[in-house]
């Protein structure tokens, strides 16, 4: 297998081949991380929820202060479906 190769525009930009935007589930929108690991530099797909978006799922504003499985569940279930909601026109 031949190692994907990108090339940098005069404004620093470049294309993720197509392989890796597969592997990596790319999507056009999607974020890209750029890590450091010991002199190498990975590039990951930068995860779609913040641990904020996860808690204000399960602990909304007035909730109360016990919550189920269950009910976590169904409130980060819900915060899916809202983010990848599509208009109907």
């Amino acid at each position: 297998m031949a190692i994907p190769r990108s090339k940098l525009t005069s404004q620093g930009q470049i294309s993720v081949p197509a392989e890796v935007r597969r592997r990596l589930g790319l999507v056009p929108g999607s974020v890209i991380e750029w890590i450091d690991a010991d002199g190498k530099v990975v590039v990951r797909a930068a995860g779609r929820f913040t641990s904020e978006d996860i808690h204000g799922a399960i602990f909304p504003a007035g909730a109360p202060k016990k919550v189920s499985a269950d009910q976590m569940k169904a409130s980060i279930r819900k915060l899916v479906r809202k983010r990848h909601a599509r208009g109907r026109y």
